[in-house]
């Protein structure tokens, strides 16, 4: 998969990171920090409709039975991470995976541009 951070969907919602897959698949991983990140953010289901595949992920310390099972599961710190829990595929639609994988391929490309441009 190829990760992008911070890419803003047609919905103007945000996710954390957008992965993309080698046959185009569409993979969101939400980041919640804690338990009071987790509780105060309602936004995460706006994003299930711009995905195949959704994950949180989360410290290791963080208490894994306040999330919600349909979601995938990866457990991280700042050595690594694991995929505690696959989730369930549920493919988007044709028109909607073309339009996130074009806003995720401008997105990658103006990011590289301002690198560049930066550089100069």
């Amino acid at each position: 998969f190829s990760p992008l951070t911070e890419l803003t969907l047609k919905s103007g919602r945000r996710v954390d990171i957008a992965a993309l897959g080698e046959k185009g698949e569409i993979v969101v991983v939400e980041i919640k920090s804690g338990v009071a990140d987790f509780r105060s953010d309602s936004k995460w289901q706006d994003y299930l409709d711009f995905c195949d595949r959704f994950f949180f992920a989360v410290p290791r310390d963080f208490p894994l039975e306040i999330l919600p099972e349909t979601a995938g599961l990866m457990v991280a710190d700042q050595y690594g991470g694991d995929i505690l829990r696959d989730c369930p595929g549920n493919p988007i639609p044709a028109a909607r995976r073309k339009t996130v994988m074009l806003r995720f391929a401008r997105a990658a490309a103006n990011r590289i541009h301002r690198s560049l441009d930066s550089e100069r």
